[in-house]
């Protein structure tokens, strides 16, 4: 994953219009039942996927201000990682998983993290319940292990809207197996279950859209109130302590680079060079002027390529010369922004 995608936290949500398809492929009981987001974000896709008046919602989120959000659309909200949770087995009527895309971080061998999150989480789905996993095309074969031995009448459907085809997203349906089921299995039933799972990865852009009419619906059963206990670390209580101890104080030099105050008037008139240096650096970076001409000032180093082009001896020569140059940006109080180069 990249960096940015990191500071997200792997934070890519179903878009709701996905998400108000995926629903009408679900037909909820009138009696109560409860679904669980292992990853809710800020909870607008998965209120979208479970919209239903007697469904309670479960979410666990890593980000502070998204688990804030997603409070106002669930009943719980555990704020801290889904690795760090604990729930009683077999409690869920419905789990809808859209795992991180990316590798797990460790010192042995890293993991897919959409196997490790359905590993952690489908204990916690009751036989008969239904899962709504929505992962990029290529990565069903990495659930593979835990999807063909415990869930049957799995359909599997490619995303068409823009943003999810970008990142080659699927879902898929399937309904957990009662023990009395998996016993009935053979290994010739779990080998080819994997095999078409397989199949299904390598040919991922093959993979029929998702319809738009309700060609089928998952039956999804009733539940009562879930409780989930969080074993990890108070992470907002340790965020705000943080700065308050001795070792954060020691070591803020040293991490923090210091802001320089930079005051007064050089001995000798500056040349251009040196102007370009305090500009680079940042020190003529601020907010300069009044009303209207009120505005910031960014300074910031590019580097700029040359290109000239020569005949010789019947021939085109192209020639490219880097160097670095400076750039201002402007941005005004009117709005108006401008580049100078």
């Amino acid at each position: 994953m990249r960096s940015i995608a990191r500071q997200k936290l792997g934070f890519y949500p179903l878009l709701v219009r996905e998400a108000e398809r995926i629903h009408s492929f679900l037909r909820f009981p009138d009696q109560r039942c409860c679904a669980l987001d292992p990853c809710i974000g800020d909870g607008v896709a998965f209120e979208r996927v479970t919209s239903a008046a007697n469904v309670l919602r479960y979410g666990v989120e890593l980000d502070a201000g998204r688990a804030k959000e997603a409070r106002s659309r669930a009943c719980e909200v555990v704020h801290g990682n889904c690795f760090d949770v604990q729930c009683p087995v077999e409690s869920f009527s419905l789990i809808y998983l859209n795992p991180p895309y990316d590798f797990e971080i460790g010192e042995g061998n890293s993991q897919r993290m959409e196997r490790l999150f359905l590993e952690h989480v489908y204990r916690w789905l009751r036989p008969g319940g239904v899962i709504i996993l929505v992962v990029p095309g290529p990565r069903i074969v990495e659930c593979s292990v835990v999807l063909s031995v415990h869930f049957r009448d799995v359909r599997v459907h490619r995303l068409t809207e823009p943003d999810s085809a970008r990142f080659k997203q699927v879902v898929l349906f399937g309904v957990r197996r009662t023990r009395q089921e998996r016993e009935r299995l053979q290994d010739g039933d779990i080998a080819r279950a994997r095999q078409w799972y397989t199949s299904l990865a390598m040919r991922a852009e093959e993979i029929p859209p998702l319809p738009t009419a309700q060609e089928f619906q998952y039956a999804v059963p009733r539940g009562d109130q879930v409780r989930l206990i969080y074993r990890g670390l108070p992470l907002d209580q340790l965020e705000d302590l943080l700065p308050r101890s001795a070792a954060y104080r020691q070591a803020a030099p040293v991490l923090f680079a210091q802001e320089a105050d930079i005051s007064g008037r050089p001995l000798t008139p500056l040349h251009g060079g040196h102007v370009g240096l305090l500009c680079t650096a940042g020190m003529l970076n601020g907010i300069f002027g009044e009303g209207d001409a009120r505005h910031i000032a960014h300074w910031q180093s590019i580097k700029v390529v040359d290109r000239t082009e020569e005949e010789e001896d019947g021939t085109t020569v192209i020639r490219e010369k880097e160097r670095f140059s400076n750039e201002l940006t402007l941005v005004f109080a009117s709005g108006q922004i401008a580049v100078l180069k």
